[in-house]
């Protein structure tokens, strides 16, 4: 008998056991988002209205991107019973375009673990300035999305309500973190420049004095041939081209420090993706009174990034957003961590760093690998006063009770169940599995991806056992046994393997 007989049978039209990842599992995004949590769910997702950091530390399968996505799912449906006080959510989670160019940055080919090792805190705020900039750019231009925020819906007229420095605040970030590959990186800024009808015609004066003085040059030497004094010009040579370079000094001098400008800033966003010609065009079209003490990143300093961060919060609070949040996940998966513990703690613990965990207005959600807490326990007095877990809202270990899991299991079969069915986890095994021992099952699988592998395996093992003419339509003791006998033996292999047994 095949698995599609046995669910039919119980009233389930699909299986609700056969998906492993949260981001790609349809059972999960279209049913268990909203009305499936973790027993500490409240405490990962706070008060929307007071956005606070949160960490968490999970084994692999525990449900920490499920969280994350339950997450992105509420804020999504805050913002729209709060339309004036939305908050803005970045997913922070696709960590290797952003590692990709800071090695670039390295000189020479360096080890992975060297690479990460000069990894710093305004690495990570580099690179979420550069998502936050990008997607509220995107959605100014009316531009195909191409970061990973969501929920920003900005009205016609909310531009209207951007003061004279908060355009050019704008403008600044859009050029030093607007990271778009859709077009040239000059005209986007420059649509963005028309879209906020911000003038720049102060920053060229240089070019119209030089311009101005090279007409007025000309001008007397046509008077001086005209007068019959010629020989003036070859005699004063000198003092004539003097005079039409004199007139441009002011432009090449601007160009100058524009340029060494432009290179500090490009040294200093290792994360970035500007050519410095690019950046250099920019920051020309800004006059040095606009640009006298604005905090652009170009130093090896955390002071510039929370001045720019604090101009992206005053920018998003006039479009009605009134907080950021950052999700953080995936942490072991970019090519240049693959899965390493002491390479994952190199690249997060910048991260951990009281100062941005707590800065106002800001949300932080980390959903951890549970193998960096014996890293945690190995740190010293000087870690914990610069982080201050004890103030983040830490879960230490994402775990999931037998009776938790069997409430996953049952949420997860009545989304599959046909209408006006309701099977239960209960009703798939033979009355001689106890609720006892079967609840005793489900706490030694102790995470969600366990339960749905596990589950899988008996409904193949049961249905492989019995033919379309003698179907059973209860799975046996026996082969609940077997089963968890032979998958239990995996398990303890696979956690042997991360440190985890």
């Amino acid at each position: 008998m095949n698995i599609q007989q046995f669910l039919s049978h119980h009233g389930i039209q699909r299986n609700p056991f056969c998906e492993e990842d949260a981001q790609t599992d349809p059972v999960f995004k279209d049913f268990c988002i909203v009305n499936t949590y973790h027993p500490a769910w409240d405490k990962v997702y706070g008060d929307p209205a007071e956005p606070s950091t949160a960490i968490v530390f999970g084994e692999k399968g525990a449900g920490k991107t499920a969280m994350r996505l339950q997450i992105a799912r509420h804020l999504s449906l805050y913002n729209r019973t709060h339309p004036r006080q939305r908050l803005f959510v970045v997913h922070y989670d696709d960590f290797n375009p952003f590692l990709d160019r800071f090695r670039d940055h390295m000189p020479g080919r360096r080890r992975p673990d060297r690479v990460l090792a000069h990894w710093k805190l305004w690495d990570h705020m580099d690179a979420i300035l550069a998502l936050g900039v990008t997607a509220l750019v995107d959605e100014l231009l009316q531009a195909r999305r191409t970061s990973s925020l969501i929920d920003i819906d900005i009205d016609g007229t909310a531009l209207e309500r951007l003061d004279r420095n908060q355009q050019r605040d704008l403008l600044l970030l859009a050029g030093c973190y607007d990271q778009s590959l859709a077009e040239s990186h000059k005209e986007r800024w420059k649509r963005l420049r028309r879209r906020l009808r911000f003038p720049t015609w102060k920053a060229h004066w240089h070019l119209a004095t030089g311009v101005l003085s090279n007409v007025l040059v000309f001008a007397l030497a046509i008077a001086v041939v005209s007068a019959g004094h010629a020989t003036w010009l070859s005699s004063l040579w000198y003092v004539w081209l003097a005079a039409l370079v004199g007139g441009w000094l002011p432009w090449l001098a601007k160009i100058v420090k524009r340029t060494w400008l432009a290179f500090r800033v490009r040294r200093s966003l290792r994360v970035g993706n500007h050519a410095r010609a690019a950046l250099r065009a920019t920051l020309m079209e800004f006059s040095s009174a606009q640009l006298a003490s604005q905090p652009l990143p170009r130093g090896d300093s955390t002071d510039a990034r929370y001045e720019m961060l604090l101009k992206l919060q005053g920018v998003l609070e006039s479009f009605s957003y009134r907080g950021i949040i950052v999700l953080v996940d995936r942490l072991d998966e970019p090519h240049l961590i693959n899965g390493s513990a002491e390479r994952m703690r190199a690249f997060l613990w910048p991260l951990l760093d009281n100062k941005l965990l707590t800065h106002p207005g800001l949300g932080l959600k980390l959903m951890l690998p549970i193998e960096l807490t014996r890293f945690i326990d190995r740190e010293d007095r000087d870690f914990f006063q610069r982080a201050r877990l004890d103030k983040q809202n830490m879960v230490r270990s994402f775990q999931w009770s037998g009776e938790a899991l069997h409430d996953v299991a049952n949420a997860r079969i009545a989304a599959c169940s046909v209408e006006g069915a309701e099977p239960t986890l209960r009703d798939l095994f033979d009355p001689s599995v106890s609720d006892r021992r079967l609840m005793e099952v489900m706490r030694t699988l102790r995470v969600p991806r366990h339960l749905f592998k596990f589950m899988y395996r008996v409904l193949v093992d049961h249905c492989s056992a019995h033919t379309d003419q003698t179907p059973a339509w209860a799975i046996s003791e026996k082969t609940l046994e077997s089963t968890l006998a032979v998958y239990r033996r995996e398990q303890d292999a696979a956690d042997r393997d991360v440190g985890l047994g």
